[in-house]
């Protein structure tokens, strides 16, 4: 039994003799590392940390520096495990559990956040770190929350505005940053969609998230080819990822609605382009750049098939979807221009001429100005009912109904008002056959020229 017992002795003192100079050697390179962390040459003392580990990797305080040290070097995953690596090797080890905590905080984890600071304060109650810190979860969950409800609601600048108030807190979570992107992409701020996407593709080329939410931001920019590649590419990397593949869909029908309404067009078949233009216009109303193109595409064809307050209401559509669409413009004051609407034409060309300075939008806009100047006098085309293209007899003759018509002899037997009234007309009958009847004068009137120097229109008619 005795010598049983010694040698038990004999063999752990032995051990004790061979693990102690590991263990100096461990606490050495510990020391170094808090020495490199005080100096904030986190680098350093992340390699020290880890030879300190490799000595003694039973040590959990040696895993809490370290995780310490990669907290500050940003990298939070590593940080977690080194971190649970440390609680592992010792429940009681209150840092331990504050690291992992804060660790999952700033991934994003808020639940799993909160049951480390509870297991902080089941060992210490009164821990101040750890029940601010738990406050800190509770709110970021609340920002969750909010944020989801934003989302069902299609309130994406809340669900924004939330997702900066919770990547204050969670820096490192790429779903915050996501869900801030395709926010974004959704309402129209591609730029900065696509920056919050790239930076998480430079650490990560293998994210279907921040892949789907690229080819969003070139969907919705009406680059429908390369959109495609960027959700194929996601599905590659996560083929259950059904957003992608709902994106995926919508981009190719879209784009194929849209080619058929065109060659439809072209072929002069406008019902048909129509047609297939409204029905593009229902595959997805978020795409707001290419529908603001399909509403301008339907207008053309609906101008072509004299459906012009249609087309109109096309056109205010298309700008309300994209504000600075100039062929939008373009053809809603030429579609107010065939219906006479001209101040609201002159508005629009005014609108495009600020916009683009070219020659031939300052023409449109002086035609549009010059029509009404016009559309102001009398209309003596619409006096003696003709068209504006109507020949010298079409006038004459035109002017001998209207002359007869209201001829003062014709209504002698008519009340005092009646007969004033038609006085009143037949002098202006006789205006518009003087101007009209006269070459120079019809080209002066025209052209918009003022006729008050031409001596007035009395004095010339013609015998019934």
């Amino acid at each position: 039994y005795f010598t049983i017992s010694n040698s038990k002795l004999l063999v752990s003192s032995l051990t004790l003799v061979s693990v102690s100079p590991l263990y100096s050697q461990a606490e050495g390179f510990k020391e170094q590392g808090n020495a490199f962390y005080s100096q904030k040459d986190y680098s350093e003392a992340f390699n020290y940390y880890t030879k300190a580990i490799d000595a003694c990797p039973k040590n959990a305080s040696y895993y809490g520096n370290r995780a310490a040290t990669l907290m500050m070097l940003s990298r939070f995953r590593e940080a977690l495990e080194d971190s649970q690596q440390a609680v592992r090797l010792d429940d009681c080890f209150m840092k331990g559990h504050l690291r992992e905590g804060k660790c999952h905080l700033s991934l994003g984890n808020a639940m799993a956040a909160s049951r480390c600071f509870q297991k902080v304060l089941e060992l210490e109650p009164s821990n101040r770190e750890a029940q601010q810190e738990n406050k800190t979860a509770e709110t970021l969950l609340e920002f969750e929350r909010m944020a989801d409800f934003g989302f069902e609601k299609r309130d994406f600048r809340k669900v924004v505005f939330c997702m900066d108030r919770a990547l204050a807190v969670a820096s490192a979570c790429h779903r915050f940053k996501i869900l801030k992107a395709e926010c974004l992409a959704l309402l129209g701020r591609y730029p900065e969609a696509q920056s919050v996407a790239s930076d998480i593709l430079r650490m990560d080329s293998t994210n279907a998230d921040a892949l789907y939410v690229r080819g969003l931001c070139l969907y919705y920019e009406d680059c429908i080819d390369k959109a495609v590649q960027f959700f194929v590419q996601a599905l590659r990397m996560a083929p259950d990822h059904e957003k992608a593949r709902l994106a995926c869909r919508n981009a190719k029908a879209l784009k194929a609605k849209k080619e058929e309404g065109n060659q439809a067009f072209k072929n002069n078949n406008y019902e048909a382009a129509y047609q297939l233009y409204t029905e593009a216009l229902m595959i997805d109303p978020n795409n707001i750049k290419t529908n603001a193109k399909l509403y301008c595409n339907r207008a053309t064809a609906g101008a072509k098939l004299k459906k012009l307050q249609q087309a109109i209401e096309d056109c205010s559509s298309a700008i309300k979807l994209d504000d600075t669409y100039i062929k939008a413009y373009l053809r809603r004051a030429q579609c107010y221009m065939d219906t006479e609407q001209y101040e609201e034409a002159v508005r629009d060309y005014e609108k495009v001429y600020q916009t683009e300075k070219t020659s031939d939008h300052k023409h449109l806009l002086k035609n549009a100005q010059l029509e009404l100047k016009k559309s102001k006098r009398k209309d003596y085309y619409k006096v003696l009912g003709v068209g504006k293209n109507a020949t010298e007899d079409e006038i004459k003759k035109a002017y001998r109904k209207r002359a007869l018509m209201h001829h003062p002899d014709r209504h002698s037997a008519a009340t005092p008002e009646v007969q004033k009234e038609e006085e009143k007309k037949f002098k202006e009958v006789g205006e518009a056959f003087t101007v009209l009847s006269d070459p120079k004068k019809k080209i002066r009137y025209d052209n918009g020229h003022d006729l008050d120097d031409d001596g007035g229109f009395e004095g010339r008619g013609m015998c019934l």
